[in-house]
């Protein structure tokens, strides 16, 4: 009996160490099946919500949400867990303190002559939030640095870039479209367009959007798909510490973020999120463009999501900076724009010029 209990033993502390290596996995668990066909929007989230002093902000029920059970809500939160191997040579940028931060910052103002800064688009029901954060980040970059008003593909990435990537309509991972980037560039949205260009607000609009085919062709028959594309020069992740991350804006632009969502989210109407009640719904991104501090003295991160105008501060959204609410902080990724494949595009510009004379 006494040799029994070595292996007896050695296996329940193998159990014990299981559960201790992924606690996350084992604690958060699938909703059951009346939870997920319940409506996300919530009276009683509201009232908690607005009824709390020091909650911070406000809640609403949103009409972008108004027909959405929490699974169709969660199957637009796309972001996917990043597999360790995906962090493998991917440097992590400090920028030190140094630099003097403005108290406030916007890019909006900051590089009025971007257009694309200011957007609000729309992933409407397909789980592409990882791939629009990225798209519209490099978009930014482009006219930053090389004072180009471009709008890229989201298409592309969510089409073309496949396993790598994640699953496409349901969830990727977002340091990997930014080595998508690096790899195959992305064409512009003029070359192809977002497959779901009406939004979520026509009838008969199903949850679970297929991924789009990648067709590698661009809709207008003068436009080359090769010659559309645009790159990134590296993808790299912003270490977690505020300063650096707005050090990191403040030079080079606009950053993706990925974040955990609670049902509370879902009903953010104006103010400085940060979570007070309701469940975990999955992860996020969205494009960060800027911070500053509240009235009530709140530090702040100012973000652009892709929910149209109709949610939240019309697209936008601000959460509380500098204590890693949801983990804002923690999962920050960007690239630098590429002047790869820049000089054939403006040469093809002077050589149309010179034949319209």
């Amino acid at each position: 009996m006494k040799k029994m209990a070595t292996p007896l033993l050695f296996f329940a502390t193998f159990l014990l160490l299981l559960a201790t290596v992924h606690p996350k996995v084992i604690a958060v668990g699938q909703p059951s099946e009346v939870k997920l066909n319940s409506r996300i929007l919530q009276d009683s989230i509201v009232k908690r919500v607005n009824e709390n002093p020091k909650a911070g902000w406000k809640a609403a029920l949103n009409p972008r949400f108004s027909n959405y059970t929490v699974g169709e809500f969660k199957h637009i939160l796309g972001v996917k867990p990043t597999p360790k191997k995906e962090l493998l040579g991917i440097p992590i940028i400090r920028h030190g303190k140094s630099l003097k931060m403005p108290a406030n910052f916007d890019a909006r103002t900051a590089w009025p002559q971007c257009s694309t800064i200011g957007r609000i688009l729309d992933q409407g029901h397909c789980g592409s939030c990882w791939a629009f954060g990225a798209v519209e980040s490099l978009s930014d970059r482009f006219c930053i640095h090389f004072g180009m008003n471009i709008s890229l593909s989201v298409n592309d990435l969510l089409a073309c870039c496949g396993f790598l990537c994640g699953s496409g309509c349901d969830g990727g991972v977002p340091i990997s479209a930014w080595r998508y980037f690096v790899r195959s560039g992305v064409v512009s949205e003029e070359c192809d367009p977002y497959f779901d260009d009406i939004g979520c607000s026509h009838p008969g609009c199903e949850p679970a959007y297929p991924t789009p085919m990648c067709e590698k062709k661009c809709v207008k028959g003068n436009q080359l798909w090769s010659q559309s594309k645009h790159y990134s020069v590296g993808a790299y992740r912003i270490n977690s510490d505020p300063t650096d991350i707005m050090a990191e804006v403040y030079k080079n632009g606009p950053v993706e973020v990925a974040f955990t969502v609670y049902e509370d989210f879902a009903h953010y109407k104006s103010g400085v999120y940060k979570h007070v009640t309701g469940s975990v719904m999955g992860g996020h991104a969205v494009k960060l463009i800027g911070w500053g501090t509240s009235d009530d003295g709140e530090d702040y991160w100012l973000l652009a999501n892709q929910w149209n105008k109709g949610w939240g501060e019309d697209g936008y959204f601000k959460i509380r900076r500098g204590t890693n609410e949801c983990g804002i902080e923690d999962d920050v990724v960007a690239g630098l724009p590429s002047t790869k494949n820049l000089v054939r595009e403006v040469a093809d510009m002077d050589n149309l010029k010179a034949a319209s004379f």
